[in-house]
């Protein structure tokens, strides 16, 4: 029995976002987009890792999966055998409301992260120097 393994849950949120797809694209899928909002700094190796740098800590991901203009999937790299069988990741989709025409960020969290009232003003702290930035 593994009492401590904590278990993992997926955070979703909606945001609404005042900028069109083809703008925000580039601000979930790069390095240099998501380091204007996203984290502290974010670098790209030549292998394609992405370190994302928060409070001095790194995180490693790559892009598992992705669709231009639609969503981008970053999995974590694994750290314990149980990642590898179940990987943390997270997922930032664009998706328009054809009636309105308003812009969605949707947010896609699967960690071990606990709190999640914590892990929602996280997000929604992260969604807001996001409009900053892009003006929506």
């Amino acid at each position: 029995m593994e009492a401590q393994m904590t278990q993992k849950q997926l955070f979703t949120a909606d945001y609404e976002l005042h900028a069109s797809v083809k703008m925000l694209y580039p601000y979930i899928q790069t390095a240099s987009g998501l380091s204007e909002w996203f984290a502290d700094d974010v670098r790209i190796s030549p292998e394609k890792i992405f370190t994302f740098v928060w409070d001095n800590e790194e995180h490693k991901a790559f892009i598992s999966s992705h669709r231009t203009n639609h969503f981008v999937r970053f999995e974590y790299l694994a750290e314990t055998p149980e990642d590898k069988k179940d990987p943390s990741y997270f997922e930032l989709s664009l998706e328009v409301n054809e009636l309105t025409q308003m812009t969605f960020l949707k947010v896609y969290d699967y960690s071990d992260f606990d709190d999640m009232e914590e892990l929602q003003d996280l997000w929604d702290g992260l969604i807001e120097k996001l409009k900053t930035v892009v003006g929506g």
